[in-house]
């Protein structure tokens, strides 16, 4: 059986009982979606991707002008709302409206504001580029430590430590990060197998995982095949997996043991890694000082 992040005790079940309590805040009903989202129906996962990509618009907007762009009927919401244990939608739409309140700017919100003070701007030269670039990378940093958790870091290092095999897979734009792990747990080390699916061999470099090892996975959107097709063997070998990805409904959440969401830099559609890279660094270094 595919394993997933470990959630609630509710979170392990495909349906929630209708006497059962509501998700209490928004990331807890985020971890309940990506759960239960095979098993919704079109509608409701049209409405799911919804509301992980537009949370602000679901706590402020009526119920009329959030069906209308979600491209739903209202009855519809309603339906989503009871299918996740509310009463109704307003209950729903009051978890988002609590999480505004207690939100710092979101990193969308910083790069926008970024993009806006820079806009019309005369100077296009490589100054004012790195400029943009260094400015997006330090939202982007301070992103991921506001919501990066540190139970969840603590798990990562914990299944590393306890690996005798490192495995890596990665390909494309994220390839960068398995190249940079496979050397650095190499000069602490470790032993890390990369594979890089040289001669469309991936299947035969994937054989070699054994429960004993971890498996860390690295894919966005859109995701790569070769990496999905290698984390659901390992969920199969029962190896543990550490995730890296962009959002709860990636492909990867309901198969790793710790999943990590990470939101790069982009400017114009140009994205960088220096967010996943930092997180990468910091898993390394954090398995090497405690041994």
């Amino acid at each position: 059986m595919p394993r997933r992040k470990n959630l609630t005790s509710a979170g392990t079940r495909p349906r929630r009982a209708a006497t059962a309590a509501a998700p209490a805040d928004v990331m807890e009903l985020n971890r309940e979606i990506s759960t239960r989202y095979p098993t919704l129906s079109k509608r409701l996962r049209q409405i799911a991707e919804f509301a992980l990509k537009h949370p602000n618009e679901i706590a402020i907007e009526s119920i009329a002008v959030i069906a209308q762009h979600a491209g739903v009927q209202p009855s519809a919401l309603i339906r989503f709302a009871k299918a996740f244990g509310y009463e109704g939608f307003s209950d729903l739409q009051r978890i988002f409206q609590q999480r505004l309140r207690e939100s710092r700017p979101s990193y969308a919100e910083r790069i926008a504001a970024m993009r806006e003070e820079l806009h019309g701007q005369r100077d296009h030269g490589p100054q004012a580029i790195l400029t943009r670039f260094a400015e997006a990378n330090i939202a982007a940093l301070q992103h991921l430590c506001e919501e990066t958790k540190s139970g969840d870091l603590d798990r990562a290092v914990q299944i590393l430590r306890k690996a005798e095999t490192i495995h890596l897979v990665a390909q494309r734009r994220s390839f960068p990060l398995a190249a940079y792990l496979y050397y650095a747990l190499s000069k602490i080390g470790r032993r890390a197998h990369l594979i890089d699916a040289i001669g469309g061999m991936d299947q035969e470099q994937r054989s070699l995982m054994a429960p004993h090892d971890a498996l860390v996975a690295v894919t966005y959107a859109d995701y790569t095949p070769r990496v999905v097709e290698t984390v659901a063997f390992a969920a199969q070998r029962k190896v543990p997996v550490v995730g890296i990805t962009d959002q709860p409904l990636s492909p990867l959440t309901a198969q790793c043991d710790v999943v990590f969401y990470i939101e790069d830099a982009a400017v114009h559609d140009f994205r960088s890694l220096g967010a996943s890279m930092c997180l990468a660094q910091a898993l390394v270094v954090a398995l090497g000082a405690t041994g």
